[in-house]
């Protein structure tokens, strides 16, 4: 008869080697749990599908893609802002001098294979049209926002058909001086980029062409209700003074107030507004009261303002590099993209640390090219969709590959 210790050693043996079994098999399941929250931390990868879209009808010409919206559906809808050159209107003579193009429309709706659906829109359409388009949204009803940079250009909303609905009015008047301004808000001299917050029924005004500060409105009445400049100052507290030159020999000039220009303005689903200042190079982020949350720089290398920038002719070509965003197609929202129209890249950030997270893109004409990007759009598939304007003249499709 064996006595009890064996028995007790035998036990406890056996319990440590059972007890090895389970951390084993947990340590296995912890090892395949952090693979995949490793896979699922790796930034999106793309690649750009070249037959996308398919060719516009009737011998349109593409035009400058200055901004891209995706509407409830998953339509592509674009301002193909009128910009042509005499040998792209050959078909426009009379008689024609060549087989191709005429000028299109200015707004162009592309379903999800990249067909046309609807398109409308040329100078003097409706009252009101802006004589320099820049910026457009679709919003969840399917009304179409447009706004203009030039000085008497505003923002209109008309139905998806391309009727007027509603003139938001606050144009420069005709004859006044233009000049920087941050105090008045009667008046806009052109509208940079706009955001609308449906619930709360606001317009985000980005006003940062020739001002330097962030405005909101009633988006039913056109009152006005607040304001903000860097770092959340009172409009009252903001300088005009042009922006000082940026300095490419020290470290990126990390001003407190808005840098002209403020290029672009987005709001996240958990209510806070993304800031593009294309000339600072930075990304700065505030809440919807004008509360300054941070900023991150975006590539501060490269030159952002200055008297050299400008067109692509007789001048060093674009500076800046926030010329647009769009946020990733998941419920939170995790990436930031920043198209940036000196780079030709569009960066991906981390959009709650502003840390890097990778890119796509680069200089060039061929697919999955880039040439002077100056917007980027995102479907509820997690495709992507640039436009580029100048020369560049393209709209182009990069689809999600992982």
């Amino acid at each position: 008869m064996r006595n009890r210790s064996f028995y007790t050693s035998a036990a406890i043996g056996l319990g440590i080697f059972s007890l090895g079994i389970v951390l084993l098999g947990a340590g296995a399941m912890l090892q395949g749990q952090n693979k995949r929250n490793a896979a699922s931390d790796k930034p999106p990868i793309y690649k750009v599908d070249p037959f996308w879209p398919k060719p516009l009808p009737n011998k349109w010409a593409m035009q400058q893609i200055v901004d891209i919206s995706i509407d409830k559906d998953d339509h592509i809808w674009m301002i193909n802002r009128a910009d042509p050159r005499s040998d792209e209107m050959g078909a426009q003579t009379n008689p024609p001098r060549a087989e191709c193009c005429v000028l299109g429309p200015e707004i162009i709706e592309f379903a999800q294979d990249g067909s046309v659906m609807k398109a409308w829109g040329h100078k003097n359409f409706v009252p009101g049209w802006p004589n320099r388009l820049q910026s457009f949204i679709v919003d969840r009803d399917g009304n179409v926002w447009i706004s203009g940079t030039d000085p008497g250009d505003s923002i209109i909303k008309l139905d998806g058909d391309g009727k007027l609905l509603w003139d938001f009015g606050h144009r420069w008047p005709k004859g006044r001086e233009i000049k920087q301004d941050n105090q008045q808000t009667e008046y806009l001299m052109g509208v940079e980029d706009f955001e609308l917050d449906m619930d709360a029924r606001e317009i985000y005004v980005a006003d940062g062409a020739r001002n330097k500060r962030v405005l909101v409105y009633d988006m039913n009445t056109g009152a006005f209700k607040r304001g903000w400049g860097g770092h959340g100052v009172p409009l009252s507290e903001i300088d005009n003074n042009p922006t000082p030159e940026y300095d490419l020999s020290g470290p990126p000039p990390d001003l407190k107030p808005f840098a002209q220009t403020i290029h672009t303005i987005h709001l996240s689903k958990d209510g806070l507004l993304y800031l593009g200042e294309r000339g600072a190079d930075r990304v700065s982020v505030y809440k919807k009261d004008g509360t300054f949350v941070m900023s991150f720089f975006v590539h501060p290398s490269t030159q952002a303002r200055g008297p050299d920038c400008g067109g692509p002719f007789g001048k060093v070509g674009p500076c800046g590099t926030t010329f647009n965003m769009s946020f990733s197609a998941d419920p939170e929202q995790k990436y930031l993209f920043v198209a940036d129209g000196t780079n030709n890249m569009v960066w991906i950030f981390n959009r709650k640390t502003g840390e890097p997270a990778g890119q796509f893109g680069g200089a060039g004409r061929y697919a999955g090219q880039l040439h002077w990007i100056d917007t980027v759009a995102t479907d509820s598939k997690g495709n992507i969709y640039t436009g580029e304007v100048e020369d560049g003249k393209r709209i182009q499709k990069f689809v999600l590959a992982n």
